[in-house]
């Protein structure tokens, strides 16, 4: 049931899309802490929490993601624009058109809302 709950909500062909989109991840300059996380684990956790409206430290254990790891994964992609460039490839590919309801877009939105970047309509460029 995990594997298909974080199948559903990190398919293939989302992932394919995303995975080029995330910068490389980069040991924290305290050192410490563990090897790297599975970076679509993590992406699976930032999709839960946008998309269900859970805060941070309610994140689910079978995520196996920290919730710290998941905000600052998700603070770090959001500095690197990579919501919006989700939502470009995402319309580039046919996952999502403009001002439509994909799950895609769903997540862009969700992730532009809280980051507190409120835009009323679809993400900036996408008209």
């Amino acid at each position: 049931m995990t594997g298909d709950l974080a199948r559903r909500l990190v398919t293939d062909e989302l992932w394919a899309l995303t995975e080029p989109l995330l910068p490389p991840f980069t040991p924290r300059r305290q050192g410490g802490g563990t090897a790297p996380v599975d970076e679509r684990m993590v992406l699976t956790a930032v999709v839960y929490a946008l998309t269900s409206g859970c805060s941070w430290r309610m994140l689910p254990s079978w995520l196996e993601v920290s919730p710290a790891t998941a905000h600052r994964r998700f603070t770090a992609w959001t500095e690197a624009d990579v919501w919006r460039r989700l939502h470009r490839a995402a319309v580039r590919d046919g996952l999502a058109g403009p001002g439509e309801s994909g799950w895609a877009a769903v997540i862009v939105q969700a992730a532009r809302l809280r980051a507190g970047q409120v835009p009323a309509g679809p993400p900036k460029g996408a008209t």
